[in-house]
């Protein structure tokens, strides 16, 4: 048990500012993929064309969850701009929420069709609970879902400083996202297209579970002990086909730390639907899957150190700083890491 891996600073890594993403690559496939194999510890640059040639043979795991268009802009009574970013479901008809802008308990906000919020409490973590009213009628989750979809914005990774364009619609969407639920996209599917799909599928039994990420993906752990991190909780469904598998012997590709995540807490916990707040790292490091397909992730982030679960701390290091020097492009738009 090595202390060193449970200090936060040991997780950091200076990235050049030009070497974040902030567009995908124009072909999914062309985007490059550093892969590590542990049994011989090597290194090969390659790209996601090549992703089918060099996986052993194992199933794959993805997630799809489909990213709600969560990120609203309206007005305040008194014609004050103001901006809404939906987080989650509290019950049927309340959710958290951030809100751009000075608000108090009792304010309405008012969006396109006929779409208004009232705030009803104001948390520390910054943010506000609302319910939101369509004329004068309460609306619940699944009715506000489909509002959203054709009033709401992507909402993208708080690093790219810009607005969602249409094409962020599609390029921040997995090719297989189906169940509504997440306010950010699994990263490392994005990479892949429906064609790479059916091209994985005649050699891999493909799997999928639903993971619906939160906000808190983006959280930089802020505890000099990571041990005192509070995980952030994401809630998840998993079907029985799935569950078959996680309990046979077969080899396992996870696509994502999302996946993982979900796939490690089954384990644990044996829980087919449920909030996730497993939290993967060197001390806690994963049970049942074999590979890891994923994205460069931030420095301190707790998504950087379930990489580390799988290859220890000093070994994520050193491949980010090789990721480093051939140019690697980093984060949710950027380039791939398989660990085989």
């Amino acid at each position: 048990m090595n202390d060193e891996d449970l200090l936060l600073k040991n997780y950091d890594y200076d990235l050049p500012k030009e070497l974040i993403a902030y567009e995908p690559s124009k072909d999914k496939e062309e985007a490059r993929l550093l892969v590590y194999d542990r049994a011989t510890e090597s290194i090969i640059h390659s790209s996601f064309k090549h992703l089918d040639e060099l996986l052993p043979p194992c199933a794959i795991v993805f997630n799809d969850t489909k990213v709600i268009k969560a990120r609203l802009f309206g007005t305040k009574k008194s014609g004050a701009k103001i901006e809404l970013f939906f987080h989650e479901a509290v019950n049927e008809f309340e959710c958290k929420a951030q809100i751009k802008g000075r608000v108090k308990i009792g304010d309405e906000l008012f969006f396109e069709k006929g779409l208004s919020a009232k705030v009803q409490a104001l948390f520390d973590d910054g943010l506000r609970q609302v319910c939101f009213f369509q004329d004068e009628k309460l609306v619940p989750y699944e009715a506000l879902l489909e509002i959203f979809e054709s009033i709401g914005h992507i909402p993208l990774p708080p690093y790219i400083k810009r607005a969602a364009t249409l094409q962020d619609s599609k390029d921040y969407q997995s090719v297989f996202a189906k169940n509504l639920g997440a306010i950010a996209a699994p990263t490392a599917s994005l990479h892949f297209s429906k064609a790479s799909l059916e091209k994985l599928a005649l050699k891999h039994k493909i799997y999928y579970l639903s993971l619906h990420v939160g906000a808190g993906t983006f959280k930089s752990v802020e505890c000099e002990n990571i041990l005192d991190h509070n995980m952030h909780a994401e809630s998840f469904v998993i079907d029985e086909s799935l569950a078959r598998l996680l309990q046979s012997k077969e080899k396992i590709l996870g696509v994502g730390t999302t996946t993982t995540r979900c796939i490690e807490n089954f384990v644990r916990f044996g829980q087919l639907q449920g909030k996730c707040e497993l939290f993967l790292h060197p001390q806690n490091k994963p049970l049942r899957q074999d590979f890891l397909l994923t994205n460069f992730h931030l420095p301190k982030s707790s998504l950087i150190m379930l990489v580390a679960s799988f290859i220890g701390r000093k070994k994520t290091l050193e491949l980010y700083e090789e990721a480093i020097k051939h140019k690697y492009r980093f984060y949710s738009y950027g380039d791939a890491m398989l660990i085989l």
